[in-house]
């Protein structure tokens, strides 16, 4: 059984967010006698352009100045998405962050400037051989990772796993966990103009008319969807077992990794902070939670969610923390620690 660590906030009021997530950090170390190394990134979610819902930078604020006034070096760190956006290469989504407030410390895109430096991790589990993780994660052994738990259509929510899972993977990543194939094109859309046969290091590609991937060449690194001028290049967003996968990715970012997670159960939206749309909220504010397992504090989150709307929201996502349980990333049986 594990601990998770909880302070009960309804209010709107971010600077006592702020104030309660350092506490519970406060907490955290010193129930765990957790001692810092002299360079931590915090994992976070800018929020894509257009949403309203995601955790604001000032939520951070109270962290950062404790990590600094203990001689921690703090900075952000995260890895470009998937799909096209406001934070599919690196230039735009540092330029998202600061239009959202990110600026208080040095922000890392994890996997280069369009999602294609990875690391693998060898995991040999049931779905996944060995993950594909941003390649600037390797050189930091501790890590902060902070979470918004919300909805998500094909995970059911997002919290602490996803946040691992997706947040950690590069490009090709998670594309391995949506899909596990090639992206496809869209002949309708394609013009022929090569880019995407210059990006491609293993010539998978070919424009013969339209553009045409070799899914016998291709790596599924989905480079190709960043740099293609027209959106024609394209996510299949098919597969199997993707709610397995996840779980997965999420043993493979946090292995041999020192990890303190803090979760915000506010702002809880139908979908994530990836959509570039204003959303409202679908259940009351709940607080803050924590801990050092990633599946105890979620199925914790979850738990709090489900009984304080008196729906079944996000059960799907069940699923995932069931197999997250069985590979051995943590535990589902946790004990709710109130400290206030």
């Amino acid at each position: 059984m594990s601990k998770v660590y909880f302070i009960k906030n309804t209010e709107s009021d971010y600077n006592k967010l702020g104030n309660d997530a350092l506490e519970l950090l406060k907490e955290v170390i010193s129930e765990t006698g957790h001692s810092f190394h002299k360079e931590v990134p915090i994992k976070v979610h800018f929020g894509e352009k257009g949403n309203k819902t995601f955790i604001p930078a000032k939520c951070y604020d109270n962290i950062i100045n404790f990590l600094k006034e203990k001689g921690v070096s703090p900075s952000y760190i995260e890895t470009n998405v998937l799909y096209r956006g406001s934070r599919t290469t690196t230039e735009l989504h540092i330029e998202t962050a600061k239009d959202h407030g990110f600026t208080q410390i040095p922000i890392i895109i994890a996997d280069g400037d369009i999602g294609t430096e990875y690391d693998e991790i060898e995991i040999n589990k049931d779905y996944i051989n060995k993950c594909k993780i941003g390649r600037g994660y390797g050189q930091f052994k501790q890590f902060i990772v902070m979470s918004h738990f919300k909805g998500h259509v094909e995970a059911g929510f997002g919290g602490a796993l996803k946040q691992l899972a997706m947040g950690f993977a590069a490009r090709s990543g998670k594309l391995e966990q949506h899909s596990g194939i090639s992206p496809v094109v869209n002949a309708e859309k394609c013009i022929s103009c090569g880019i995407c046969v210059n990006k491609c290091d293993f010539s998978a590609i070919e424009t013969p008319d339209t553009a045409v991937i070799d899914e016998s060449k291709c790596i599924g690194c989905a480079g190709c969807i960043a740099v293609c001028p027209r959106g024609a290049i394209e996510n299949t967003w098919g597969g199997s077992h993707f709610l397995e996968k996840l779980s997965e990715y999420a043993y493979g970012a946090s292995r041999n990794k020192d990890i303190i997670y803090i979760t915000f159960v506010h702002n809880i939206t139908k979908d994530c902070d990836c959509s570039g749309t204003h959303m409202k909220p679908i259940a009351d504010n709940i607080g803050i939670l924590a801990g050092k397992d990633p599946v105890a504090l979620d199925t914790a989150c979850l738990d709090l969610v489900q009984e304080n709307s008196r729906q079944k929201l996000f059960e799907k996502g069940r699923t995932s923390l069931r197999h997250a349980e069985k590979i051995g990333l943590g535990t589902m049986k946790y004990e709710l620690k109130k400290i206030r």
